[in-house]
């Protein structure tokens, strides 16, 4: 058992910023990460990002869907590893200001003409994506209270042996307390989480890793 899981996070979070200063755009990425930080707009750690970078290059993945864009961060790097591989990203976000903004980072990376940025709520906009597509990558990082309908919607929209990667699961570890422990705000949040990770359990090939926020993964 790790005793310093905080060290070891920073750690791990280090080595993926020591890796990712060899891009050619770092310097963009960079304030991209630093803005989002300071307006206290939620994005994905490094070492979570690292690990989905990971098991998104592994699959070779063409065809991946984001939903949750914020301002672009993690769908930068989802889109060049789609692009990379002939295909192409398409990302949803609800907040149209954070929408304005991804559009504004992916045109400076040079990737807003090879990928599909979408503005809109993503429960309407999922059932309106192309049927005939199949993603092999998709990545939920929304609404935590809405989980269980994004996911129901995106894994229709999974091919076989694709992949759903799911963050900030756990709800900074509410999920593990008791009820009486949860504050009143976040209770069916955190009792939605539970119903969902339980349905993920027993119903899919699913794992749960704790580090980050929790990561949830199902392969189809």
């Amino acid at each position: 058992m790790i005793e310093n899981f905080n060290e070891l996070s920073k750690y791990t979070q280090d080595l993926f910023c020591e890796k990712n200063k060899k891009s050619k755009k770092y310097e963009i990425i960079k304030e991209i990460k630093e803005e989002s930080l300071e307006k206290k707009v939620p994005i994905i750690t490094d070492d979570v990002l690292n690990f989905m970078i990971f098991a998104a290059k592994n699959k070779k993945s063409k065809k991946i869907l984001e939903i949750g864009t914020a301002t672009g961060y993690s769908g930068i790097f989802l889109a060049q590893i789609a692009n990379k591989n002939d295909g192409f990203l398409t990302t949803i976000e609800i907040d149209e200001i954070r929408y304005e903004k991804a559009v504004e980072n992916f045109k400076k990376m040079g990737l807003f003409e090879k990928n599909n940025l979408i503005m809109g709520d993503a429960l309407e906009e999922i059932p309106k994506l192309d049927k005939n597509i199949k993603y092999d990558f998709i990545f939920i990082d929304a609404a935590k209270g809405q989980y269980l309908k994004f996911f129901e919607m995106c894994y229709e929209l999974l091919c076989e042996d694709g992949i759903i990667f799911i963050d900030n699961i756990v709800f900074r570890g509410l999920v593990a307390k008791s009820k009486e422990e949860v504050p009143k705000r976040y209770k069916t949040i955190v009792r939605r989480l539970n119903e969902f990770i339980k349905k993920l359990n027993d119903e899919y090939n699913f794992v749960l890793l704790p580090f980050g926020d929790g990561v949830g993964i199902v392969k189809k």
